[in-house]
């Protein structure tokens, strides 16, 4: 596992919000929902999207746009069209006057028409894991990717407004390979500056020992024992990753482990001991201290914040049809 795999490992889909919508000139939609990342994908024609801040970004057939939450945008087929519908948090949509704008046309399926020639899917990411904060914090709030080859586009498209068994491991699935193929294009085209931890992937000393504390977090490393790993001097590694990352192997190590343990807290079965075990802690105490240190808050308080933060699931017919 390199760090980009790691790392978007982050953001899986686990009964994400997914619509295509089918769209006639005039409209416009405004996203007022507040989920920390959305994925719209043009499916035919085109659309622009006005985030809060910043011009308008128009969006082509095939191309992929990525927006980072919470700051609510608006997508329309021009930048000057007047919101029809207005998205709100739990996936809830009215019109301005707070009536229904648009009806649902079939499973996932939404519009001003069924024929329309703009056609979108849009994904939501309703939670977001820990493990993704580096790769979000390295994210513009959007990121538009044109022109995409990418065969899932129109596979989405046709996949989303399908009713069938399994069809929601399906749909998340193809939700997260869009996603990660996307950024992925997004990090390695020259004209964006890609993170440290993206650049050191191909550092023959710091990409190896990345990959050593992504795949075994659990491992008591020291930089002793991870200089030997890669044939180096203790020194030589701590001063290479500190310069090429911005940080030490252990606060890395660190992070990264507390990132992980935040994600096994929200299992509601796991206890802290296991949680402790997994990532690298010989005791529940150990990794408390640790996680208060670094995060102001103990395990438990943490889990109760996040089961209380976790978004309702909406009770309108907007809301994903079940599969």
């Amino acid at each position: 596992m390199d760090p980009l795999d790691a790392l978007l490992t982050g953001p899986r889909a686990h009964g994400a919000f997914l619509l295509r919508s089918s769209l006639a000139p005039p409209w416009a939609i405004r996203v007022r929902d507040e989920a920390p990342l959305t994925l719209v994908a043009v499916a035919a024609g085109q659309a622009w999207i006005l985030p809060a801040s910043g011009d308008p970004v128009r969006l082509g057939d095939g191309d992929v746009a990525v927006l980072r939450g919470p700051d609510e945008y608006t997508v329309a087929d021009e930048p000057d069209t007047a919101p029809r519908a207005i998205i709100h948090p739990g996936q809830r949509c009215t019109a301005p006057d707070g009536t229904t704008p648009y009806p649902m046309t079939g499973a996932r399926s939404w519009g001003n028409t069924p024929d329309g020639g703009c056609v979108l899917v849009t994904g939501t990411y309703q939670v977001l894991s820990e493990v993704c904060a580096p790769l979000l914090a390295a994210l513009p709030p959007l990121v538009r990717v044109p022109g995409a080859t990418s065969p899932l586009v129109p596979l989405l498209a046709a996949e989303v407004v399908r009713d069938a068994p399994g069809q929601e491991a399906v749909l998340d699935r193809l939700l997260d390979l869009l996603l990660v193929g996307t950024l992925r294009e997004y990090l390695s085209r020259p004209e964006h500056e890609p993170p440290p931890w993206f650049r050191a992937q191909a550092d023959p000393v710091v990409g190896p020992v990345l990959r050593l504390l992504h795949d075994d977090p659990a491992q008591p490393w020291t930089v002793a024992g991870l200089a030997a790993e890669v044939h180096v001097s203790r020194a030589a590694l701590a001063r290479r990753f500190t310069d090429l990352i911005g940080q030490p192997p252990m606060s890395y190590l660190t992070e990264w482990r507390l990132g992980l343990a935040a994600d096994l807290l929200r299992e509601p079965d796991a206890t802290v001991a296991e949680v402790a075990a997994r990532v690298g802690y010989s005791t529940a105490f150990a990794l408390s201290a640790a996680f208060k240190r670094v995060r102001g808050i103990s395990p438990r308080e943490y889990r109760e914040r996040a089961a209380a933060d976790r978004p309702p699931l909406a009770s309108t017919g907007w809301r994903r049809l079940p599969a």
